[in-house]
């Protein structure tokens, strides 16, 4: 089933000689369980096409459908609420909040949602043990080492019910181990039915989606399905 359908999207800033084109007619769809990377040079149109994806701007022409229901037409409302409930994301520079707890933050989503504090907190300690990170859920970000952050990043993007995660350059801030971690936990996500979109400029940790979109001057160019990578080197349950 696909989680997210970008159909014929254009994006356009400005108008006249000062117009600019961000994206141009791109289709996309992403299955639950698929991990798509997106690469490109700068200003190819990569970090627009997630803003977009994520409903954070409307398309300037095009339609955007995420689990089954057309962005198009939502009221800021309605929006907001899809994103609270369906939509995780993961930023290069984590947007944790220093006054909060680890489990604190990956709780608040389903907080802001109306989920009552303890179950949320639950849910939050939970998430935070699938990452390995059970014995740091009552540490605050500035405890926490980067690897540590950008995974309570991740449980937060993916607690609850969360159909689709966007992520911007997870690693970007990381070390190379530290970044191949990274998208381990994501592929790992997206094993349990989560459709995940990463923007990343290094191929070798592209090599760990099921498929790469390649992106230039607003079009997509190319798709294809990368070489073995990383993953395909450990056994199943090994």
């Amino acid at each position: 089933m696909s989680v997210l359908e970008l159909n014929g999207v254009s994006k356009v800033y400005g108008d006249g000689p000062a117009e600019v084109r961000a994206l141009h007619e791109v289709s996309l769809t992403v299955d639950e369980g698929e991990l798509v990377a997106v690469m490109g040079p700068s200003g190819s149109g990569k970090s627009t096409l997630l803003t977009i994806a994520g409903t954070l701007e409307a398309p300037s022409a095009g339609e955007v459908v995420i689990a089954g229901a057309a962005v198009t037409g939502m009221s800021r409302n309605d929006r907001a609420r899809l994103r609270r409930r369906s939509i995780g994301y993961v930023f290069q520079n984590f947007n944790l909040l220093a006054g909060l707890t680890a489990a604190e933050n990956v709780a608040l989503p389903l907080e802001l949602d109306g989920v009552p504090a303890k179950v949320a907190r639950e849910a939050g300690v939970q998430a935070l043990e699938e990452l390995g990170l059970r014995e740091r859920s009552g540490s605050f970000p500035d405890e926490l080492s980067g690897g540590e952050r950008q995974r309570v990043a991740i449980a937060r993007a993916v607690v609850g019910d969360r159909r689709l995660l966007l992520a911007d350059e997870p690693s970007g801030a990381l070390d190379s181990a530290n970044g191949e971690a990274v998208m381990r936990l994501i592929r790992t996500a997206c094993r349990r039915g989560v459709a995940g979109v990463v923007v990343t400029h290094d191929a070798q940790l592209a090599s760990w989606a099921d498929r790469v979109v390649f992106l230039r001057d607003g079009r997509v160019v190319d798709q294809t399905a990368p070489a073995a990578g990383p993953e395909s080197l450990i056994a199943p349950g090994r």
